[in-house]
């Protein structure tokens, strides 16, 4: 993984044009899409200690191999940026449970916390998204408050048509009792919404 490699070009090159060349991980990148084909052997090396400079090694990194490895074992039926946009959204959830219960808990009404919860969650889940997901066109100064608002726009259709289309779903359905399926219909939809929005809108990338 130190990024020197020798490479028979007759055998790797049509492996090499499926790789996703984003982040620091081209060998895994390389031997995920070959299923195993390469035969491969390793040169061992030891690092010295850094004498200068900065580790590119952050949470960044991190985190783009978590992706990495979730976008392989899925087959790699959704975008990889899709699915770190998904991870960060389930962070959001759990921050948004978090704090809803906690002012609760301290006596506020259902309607301010629900209203307060909303608002950091989103808040959070964008700066996450701007620092992991979409670090490529990371926003900055002006910017980055002008992204903000357009991602809470982004946001508040998106829960409109969850719960629009969640709604429409259970009023269809013959069985009350599988309104999960209903949910998560809605889930979905929000869910698209906001990735294909944001990413175009907001960070202005293709999704």
């Amino acid at each position: 993984m130190s990024g020197f490699m020798v490479l028979r070009l007759a055998s790797t090159c049509a492996a090499i044009r499926r790789v996703n060349l984003a982040g620091f991980k081209f060998l895994y990148e390389l031997l995920s899409v070959s299923e195993g084909k390469f035969k491969v052997e390793e040169v061992l090396l030891n690092f010295r200690s850094r004498r200068t400079g900065n580790s590119k090694l952050d949470q960044a990194v991190v985190w783009d191999w978590l992706v990495s490895l979730l976008h392989t074992f899925t087959g790699r039926i959704m975008p990889r940026r899709a699915i770190s946009f998904g991870l960060v959204g389930l962070v959001g959830m759990g921050i948004h449970a978090g704090i809803f219960f906690v002012l609760r808990i301290a006596g506020w009404s259902f309607l301010s916390s629900q209203i307060v919860a909303v608002i950091v969650a989103a808040i959070s889940n964008y700066l996450v998204n701007n620092i992991l997901t979409f670090r490529a066109r990371r926003l900055r100064g002006t910017a980055l408050l002008i992204g903000l608002i357009k991602f809470l726009v982004v946001c508040s259709l998106g829960l409109v048509a969850n719960i629009g289309v969640s709604t429409a779903v259970y009023t269809n359905m013959r069985e009350g009792s599988l309104g999960i399926v209903a949910v998560f219909a809605g889930i979905v939809v929000d869910f698209i919404w906001k990735y294909a929005a944001s990413s175009r809108l907001v960070w202005n990338v293709p999704y």
